[in-house]
């Protein structure tokens, strides 16, 4: 599709009095509206554009259409973690809504099977808004959409219901759109203020783009570890939509931009006819914005590779992803490139979007089915080619793990079967209870492939996004596509994870050992209970079981529980933390015994997690995510603007993501804690930080960055393709350092985004992780970067006083999926005086 770009009006008619925008500005060609319907201002009490909709009154008007349409029907879905309802409207004529069901069974067949019948069934389109919640012109447009679609006597939208089943999702980001509501409307005056800098423009950290912990949701279509993000992927599922669109915004001095992308930039899985419908409903796009003289462009900026986000996910599963991105206001109206830019006009050019798209949807309806089919079929036909293939993915040691990948896998409707039996291939070896089988003869064999591929060979060197995401790779798990459905036992149906428990009583100790992911989970809830805990240094062997590094021995003597309590307390302990303990009954052992000093005590974490102005808001709410969500470990969350009197001996180690502006007090107050005896363990760019304020003896490789025979047109390209947008790489590690307690291979796949190459410490024993000498597992990065990479180190530990300094190169949660690597933060806070 050749770019477009109008030249036209410059956001004329732009400076009004919002109060006199009524629907006659959103809706100008639609007259014959049914009067039984609600209008959005008779239940929010204001015009859509006059204030930002909560969404409390948005959930409370979409309820209302429902009640009052026999076109709309209104789902709960489930809740957000601030306990908002997750909405999904299905708007469609009355007719379809009564044959809903055979509706949705016919277009599922349909992808099943080898002939369909495209020429009376509807099309199925899934409209979501805002899924970055200050971004919220898409938000409030779809009061608008959705009553004009409830309301609407004209014949093209009768039409249209007939002809389609709209799964409408209002707002992607409930707790997100109300933080920044609630910042837009509390700093609004009567009289509106276009200065850029007025306080209405500038939110307060951490804004309202993420959800509650933090997270960018436009990241975890395809991981799927958010609330939000899995009633969503279940309702993908659940229909297969044909087309799909994710309504954003972007800089204030930009103007509209819908899809294709860069074209060099799309996904080599995702089918070159899937870009060209795209296209083609580019021109319904183009032809409605021209109308109401908007300005736009397409396929000069954004991508479709990473399979993660809004506007891609449907790539890889049969549909037609759909990314718009209008310049935000970020309030109510602020001053542009372009002119002032209000937000009534805003929320009209999403409306209008949203109305093309459907309107694509309907005149393009045979094609999109067709495509869809063809896809499936297509996929069928390479599926079938694999024969008795499979995928084999597990660790012996680490069932939760295991698990937390699988479940994904079945939240994207894909099988998984039981190991039959235990099995070694190519030197990695498989346990039963602890692996699972993937065969790759099944419908959704293009989405496995996107799951599990690893590519290092690009047609660009640019990417919006992450350029690597290989699953098993970010969970550490052995795995190996050389298996065979001769080795699948039978079909997992009720994917649940393992009980655990203590073995038996004893009068002497329990052991534990520290592979199972949970393991962090459980020994927290010792050391809360004023329990006694050790931890081995060395490996051995008792009862005919080796005990790894890092194992915890809970003695039952001189406890603060008798030792049926005790008993009692690590079985319960056990239990929610899925994983086993054993009883043992003597000191004795094949190596270390348990009185020896090589059992170290290990005193309960008291962390601090350092969070605002400067502080990555990303970085900072996986962690949080982590401790609260998963291990069940308070951590208080300190603030930049208050830490300079905050009692810091409360805390034995404190966290620092990835931080810019930090100050010299900060690292003044900071020093002298470390130097009493506290565990900074510090990510990313605060490592620079720590470098410049003698905290920490860093060393750097200083990159040189000359551009030969580079043209002033392609200076960006040529920056760009030198950074690492995310890719993983291969790394050494010691196993008996504590850092690495909990692993059980000598290797470790490592998440990378920055060009932080901190050289080893000349000590060997001091280089616990250490990438190899031909570190790129899958991903991009530039041949200069990665001669750069090579044999440097993501971690150092230096002493300072009496505490520790850890600094990480990157980020070791990487979007609450890189499972693999969480146990390096959990080490570093667990066994934090014996690093």
């Amino acid at each position: 599709m050749k770019k477009i770009m109008l030249l036209g009006l410059l956001f004329s008619g732009m400076i009004f009095s919002q109060n006199k925008t009524d629907l006659s500005y959103y809706l100008p060609d639609h007259k014959q509206y049914d009067s039984a319907i609600p209008t959005p201002e008779s239940v929010i009490r204001h015009q859509v554009g006059e204030w930002h909709i909560t969404h409390d009154k948005l959930a409370q008007y979409m309820i209302a259409l429902a009640e009052s349409s026999d076109r709309i029907s209104i789902e709960d879905r489930g809740s957000t973690f601030e306990g908002r309802p997750l909405l999904l409207l299905t708007i469609t004529s009355p007719a379809n809504h009564e044959r809903i069901d055979s509706i949705r069974d016919a277009h599922i067949s349909a992808t099943e099977s080898s002939t369909a019948n495209t020429s009376s069934r509807p099309v199925v389109v899934y409209q979501g808004f805002s899924i970055h919640g200050n971004e919220p012109s898409g938000a409030n447009a779809s009061m608008l959409v959705a009553y004009h679609l409830a309301a609407s006597q004209s014949q093209d939208v009768l039409d249209l219901l007939d002809n389609a089943v709209i799964l409408f999702d209002p707002s992607y980001n409930p707790d997100g759109l109300q933080r920044f509501a609630y910042w837009a409307n509390t700093n609004r005056s009567i009289h509106l203020n276009s200065d850029p800098y007025d306080r209405e423009y500038s939110e307060v950290w951490p804004g309202g783009r993420t959800n509650h912990y933090w997270f960018d949701m436009n990241r975890d279509w395809l991981p799927v570890q958010l609330p939000e993000s899995r009633v969503r992927i279940k309702s993908f599922h659940k229909w297969l939509p044909n087309v799909l669109t994710d309504h954003h915004e972007m800089g204030t001095n930009a103007t509209f931009f819908f899809q294709p992308g860069i074209p060099s930039r799309t996904h080599p899985l995702t089918p070159k006819l899937n870009q060209e419908l795209t296209g083609e409903i580019g021109k319904f796009h183009a032809r409605a914005l021209n109308k109401i003289g908007s300005l736009y462009y397409t396929e000069e900026s954004f991508d479709d590779f990473y399979y993660g986000k809004g506007s891609t996910f449907p790539d890889i599963n049969g549909g037609i992803g759909i990314l718009f991105e209008q310049a935000s206001s970020r309030g109510h109206i602020q001053q542009s490139a372009n002119g002032v830019l209000t937000f009534p006009f805003t929320i009209r050019n999403q409306l209008t979007a949203a109305l093309s798209t459907l309107e694509a949807a309907k005149n393009m309806r045979e094609r999109l089915l067709k495509y869809q089919h063809s896809f499936f079929k297509n996929a069928r036909d390479e599926a079938s080619k694999e024969g008795n293939k499979a995928i084999v993915f597990g660790n012996e040691k680490d069932k939760a793990r295991t698990f937390h990948l699988a479940e994904i896998l079945k939240r994207h409707k894909i099988k998984v079967h039981e190991l039959k039996q235990d099995i070694r291939i190519d030197g990695q070896s498989f346990k039963k209870g602890f692996s699972y089988v993937i065969p790759k003869n099944q419908k959704n064999t293009r989405l496995i492939n996107a799951i599990f591929e690893k590519r290092t060979k690009f047609q660009d060197s640019l990417f919006y996004d992450i350029s690597a995401w290989t699953f098993p790779l970010a969970f550490n798990l052995d795995y190996s596509q050389k298996a065979t459905m001769s080795n699948a036992g039978t079909e997992v149906t009720d994917l649940k994870l393992q009980e655990g428990g203590v073995s038996s009583n004893s009068n002497y100790a329990y052991l534990m050992e520290w592979h199972e992911y949970y393991s962090p989970k459980a020994l927290n809830q010792i050391l809360n209970q004023g329990l006694k805990a050790k931890v081995a240094l060395k490996q051995f062997k008792m009862n005919g079981k080796m005990y790894d590094y890092g194992t915890i021995m809970i003695p039952v003597q001189n406890q603060v529980l008798n030792a049926s309590a005790l008993y009692n307390f690590l079985d319960s302990t056990a239990k929610g933390s899925h994983l086993t303990m054993d009883a043992v009954s003597t000191g004795l052992t094949e190596g270390i015994d348990l009185g020896s000093n090589n059992f170290r005590a290990l005193k309960k974490a008291k962390i601090a997690l350092l969070v605002g102005s400067g502080v990555r808001s990303y970085d900072a709410g996986e962690i949080w995510h982590l401790f609260d969500t998963r291990y069940g470990i308070k951590v208080t969350k300190l603030d930049v603007k208050t830490m300079n009197r905050a009692d810091l001996s409360k805390y034995n180690t404190i966290i620092i993501p990835s931080a810019n502006g930090l100050s010299e007090d900060h690292a003044k107050k900071f020093k002298s804690w470390v130097q009493d005896g506290g565990t900074l363990i510090a990510y990313r760019s605060t490592l620079n930080w720590l470098k410049k304020n003698e905290m920490a003896k860093l060393e750097f490789k200083k990159m040189e960055l000359t551009a030969e025979d580079v043209t002033f047109e392609d200076r960006s390209k040529f920056r760009g393709a030198q950074v690492i947008g995310g890719a993983i790489f291969d790394a050494d590690i010691d196993r008996s350092h504590p850092v690495n307690f909990g692993n059980t291979r000598n290797k470790i796949s490592m998440f990378r985004n920055t060009t932080l190459f901190m050289k080893p410490d000349k000590n060997s024993y001091n280089n616990p992780i250490r990438y190899t000498s031909d570190p790129l597992l899958s991903g991009y990065i530039s041949n200069r970067n990665l001669d750069s990479l090579k044999s440097t180190v993501p971690l150092q530990l230096k002493g300072l006083g009496r505490g520790t300094v850890v600094a990480f190169t990157d980020n070791t949660n990487f979007r609450a999926f890189w499972y693999g690597t969480n146990k390096l933060l959990m080490n570093a806070i667990f066994f934090r005086e014996e690093l």
